[in-house]
């Protein structure tokens, strides 16, 4: 991407010759073309599903306030959804986009156009496709700028740039996924990482693509920073420069600076970097964080930062990051307890105090009885792998939910996800053959509207003890605790942060540990909730919540569009 700074025209020329977008004042249109499009590799050329022809995917660019109206057209060969990640949505659950949750694919050779609000949001989030593993590839950025007439809470930066970081896999990602469900073992992992698309140096036929990044001496840059991987948390750094967080899943925090951030699978970060280093080329890198005993990608991606200007480019090798150990649990957790929003006059926090429902939920790895003919399963002792929370493994139907919601087609989904896990034990320490096999069900949370809720995720070492990044639509929530061991319902509450708890869509469960989130249930609606790590995802980690309309129009949720994708 070229820096706004410098070429400001052509950045928006080639936006709106790549996304066919025309903007009517606070309006904007954009059309999605998904089509398969060939790209060269790691040594070797695929096709794969891509928006406009690009991997990533087009940018959109908007100001906070303002909508933008994206018609998708599928030119591929599977059914596909798109998501916007982080969007609140407000009262209309039929844009969100989670396949079978809130509406049903776009099927090859259809259109469907999607409003998109942006409300409360400003900073970086970004969309995908909500269709199995079809996000693999099928993704991109939002940025969303302060609204007119204000500023961001810091010096304006002179330049931005935005990052994203992905994952490539040699074989196609529907196939992966699909064989890995039909055997009930683990998925492959990816082949490689990729920063804006390019794997970087440390892979073969990779290091004449490495993604640079020119900056000039003495500036200040905003680097708009999102991990759209699939399976893995990342950590990510730049060597010989420190970091100042200034931003988390569009909401500021307070400038936190460091020398590497962790970054979940789904979450973005706003992130200002100084080039106060001499002149010459510095890696920036992305690697796995990963504490748990899967199988998991250990590779490192890289960009350049390369400062411009007349200078003989350096001879010895380009400076790396120092990035946190694979398992340094500790280093990741403190990061993110680290984190505090920005909480000030122009950017409140809201943190509710008077909770009226309070929600236990554990996040569980599990296994399921085999369902092949032949009787036998790659899983664990001839089983299928599983995920759950509150020991229920949760099933998409072929019904949309939101649709059996408003029309009231009974038999979709059944209004009886539990408060709190069925057994009560030590979750991070043992393992109870009782929790070890799931219940299965289209299970949901429902809640009145303005209900105050804190939920505190649990993670349980039932199958094996994981990271688990979870994600909620239709809802920032604020993280108002974080621990290890199992949650004290007595003596963990006194040390919540209430003051300036970041406010986040997407947020890393650490393994073996508890985190408590706190939101008010305003949104009505139908609303996924569910890990980011897609593998445990596809094994039926997640949920749903609605919340029922408050009794005035204003209140209530918006009717359906014209045209939603009929399910088959």
């Amino acid at each position: 991407m070229i820096l706004e700074s410098h070429s400001f025209l052509l950045v928006i020329l080639g936006f709106l010759v790549i996304c066919k977008s025309q903007s009517q004042g606070n309006v904007h249109y954009y059309d999605f073309v998904l089509k398969e499009k060939s790209f060269t590799k790691l040594c070797s050329t695929k096709s794969i599903l891509t928006v406009n022809d690009s991997f990533p995917g087009p940018i959109i660019r908007v100001h906070k306030g303002d909508t933008a109206f994206v018609t998708v057209h599928n030119q591929g060969k599977y059914g596909v959804t798109i998501h916007w990640h982080g969007v609140r949505e407000p009262r209309d659950p039929w844009s969100d986009g989670p396949e079978n949750i809130t509406q049903c694919p776009i099927q090859p050779g259809t259109s469907f156009t999607q409003k998109v609000a942006f409300t409360l949001e400003e900073g970086t989030l970004w969309w995908h496709a909500h269709s199995s593993w079809t996000r693999a590839t099928v993704h991109g950025v939002i940025v969303i700028l302060p609204a007119n007439g204000t500023s961001y809470p810091f010096p304006e930066p002179y330049g931005q740039e935005t990052l994203i970081i992905g994952e490539w896999y040699k074989g196609d990602v529907m196939q992966i996924i699909n064989s890995a469900l039909a055997t009930g073992d683990e998925p492959i992992t990816s082949d490689a990482y990729t920063i804006n698309g390019q794997p970087g140096d440390f892979y073969n036929c990779s290091k004449e693509t490495t993604y640079r990044f020119l900056i000039d001496y003495g500036k200040t840059y905003l680097f708009r920073i999102i991990n759209a991987a699939m399976n893995e948390e990342l950590v990510f750094g730049v060597a010989n420069h420190n970091l100042t967080v200034v931003g988390i899943d569009a909401a500021y925090t307070k400038p936190l600076n460091t020398n590497f951030i962790a970054i979940t699978p789904g979450q973005t970060m706003d992130v200002l970097i100084t080039a106060n280093q001499k002149r010459g080329f510095y890696y920036i890198a992305a690697s796995p964080f990963y504490d748990g005993t899967a199988m998991y990608d250990n590779t490192t991606t890289t960009a350049i930062l390369q400062y411009s200007g007349n200078y003989t480019p350096p001879s010895s090798s380009i400076p790396m990051p120092i990035l946190p150990a694979l398992n340094d649990s500790g280093m990741i957790f403190n990061f993110t307890k680290s984190l505090r929003g920005l909480a000030s006059q122009d950017h409140p926090a809201k943190v509710p105090t008077n909770v009226t429902r309070k929600i236990y939920m554990t996040v569980s790895m599990n296994e399921l009885p085999c369902q092949n003919p032949n009787g036998s399963c790659l899983g664990p002792n001839g089983t299928r792998l599983a995920s759950s929370l509150n020991n229920i493994s949760f099933q998409i139907p072929q019904i949309d939910i939101l649709k059996a919601y408003y029309w009231n087609i009974s038999g979709v989904f059944s209004e009886d996800f539990p408060d709190q896990p069925p057994f009560f034990y030590n979750f991070t320490g043992d393992t109870r053959s009782n929790t070890l096999i799931p219940s299965t069900g289209t299970r949901v949370l429902m809640f009145d509207y303005n209900e105050v809720v804190e939920l505190v995720w649990q993670g349980t070492s039932a199958l094996t003890a994981e990271n688990h990044g979870m994600h909620l639509h239709g809802f920032s929530f604020f993280v108002v605790g974080v621990g290890t061991g199992n949650f004290n319902n007595v003596t963990d509450p006194k040390s919540y942060n209430l003051i300036d708890p970041p406010e986040v869509n997407t947020i890393g469960l650490p393994k073996d540990g508890w985190l408590a989130m706190r939101f008010v249930a305003n949104n009505p609606g139908v609303w996924f909730m569910h890990c980011h790590l897609e593998r445990h995802a596809s094994w039926g980690m997640h949920t749903v919540l609605i919340v029922r309309d408050g009794g005035t129009m204003q209140t209530s949720m918006v009717p359906p569009p014209k045209y939603m994708p009929p399910c088959s």
